[in-house]
């Protein structure tokens, strides 16, 4: 089994049926389907019902939260790759599987590609990824989980989800993985899925509170990191400060020559 799909869900019913089609439809089907739903009372568990035969395991029963959730979906998955598609996420076409796992040559720990970004049943935004990753890009931004396969084994060498965080324990897992473990990675250059973004992470209200949980865990791993890249992030405005200045002087300079004339 090259691959295990965790789906997680809580009363999104339309959500994780267009998940459930969307994971059936790919071409390539060596992979295993998990769904983890929290106790919805909604139409999910029907619908995860209506296709249990096609499934490797589900579960309707509460739990702590979506990175719980997620630990339970890893803790019964048994694929070389682990893949995270939540409910409202889905596949950005059907061949997605086949152009990755087909031909059988990755052998990164981590794989990842691009995403679409949706709200409303809109996308309104593309994310492309670097094929370089560094501290620096994690400090400011995250690789998407509905685009990463993820050798299960790392899960062993760097933990599962930290459960005490509410936003940002998959950023966590990346961080760790590359800047710490330096495990092996390959941006793979094509869209792998849209993302719902209407989720806590999406959610302007809560971007304090994930800026200071990510803070904690940048202070608790790299500390010694941090007063650099502050004294860098501070020369950056002051060089964008005097380019701005040097800017507005020509400006007015040629609106001087201009009026002169």
């Amino acid at each position: 089994m090259k691959l295990s799909i965790i789906t997680i869900n809580f009363n999104h019913a339309d959500d994780l049926l267009k998940t459930i089609n969307s994971v059936l439809e790919q071409t390539w089907t060596d992979y295993e389907f998990l769904i983890i739903d929290g106790g919805s009372t909604d139409q999910s568990v029907d619908h995860i019902r209506n296709v249990q035969d096609k499934l490797a395991y589900w579960v309707s029963e509460k739990d702590r939260g979506v990175f719980h959730a997620m630990n339970k979906g890893l803790e019964m998955a048994q694929g070389d790759y682990v893949f995270m598609l939540n409910a409202g996420d889905f596949f950005s076409d059907s061949a997605v599987l086949s152009r990755i796992f087909e031909t059988g040559e990755f052998q990164e720990d981590i794989l990842y590609g691009d995403v679409y970004r949706s709200a409303g049943g809109k996308i309104f935004e593309t994310s492309i990824f670097p094929d370089r990753l560094t501290f620096n890009f994690f400090r400011k931004g995250s690789l998407s989980h509905q685009s990463t396969f993820i050798k299960r084994d790392l899960h062993r060498l760097i933990g599962m989800y930290d459960e005490q965080l509410r936003f940002c324990a998959d950023w966590k897992f990346f961080l760790l993985a590359i800047c710490k473990y330096n495990v092996t990675y390959r941006h793979l250059p094509f869209m792998v899925a849209v993302c719902d973004c209407g989720g806590l992470t999406c959610s302007p209200v809560n971007f304090p509170a994930m800026a200071m949980e990510n803070n904690a865990v940048l202070e608790q791993y790299f500390p010694t990191f941090l007063e650099d890249y502050s004294n860098i992030d501070l020369m950056e405005r002051q060089r964008i400060k005097s380019r701005l200045k040097a800017f507005q002087v020509q400006v007015k300079s040629q609106v001087k020559a201009v009026l002169g004339r």
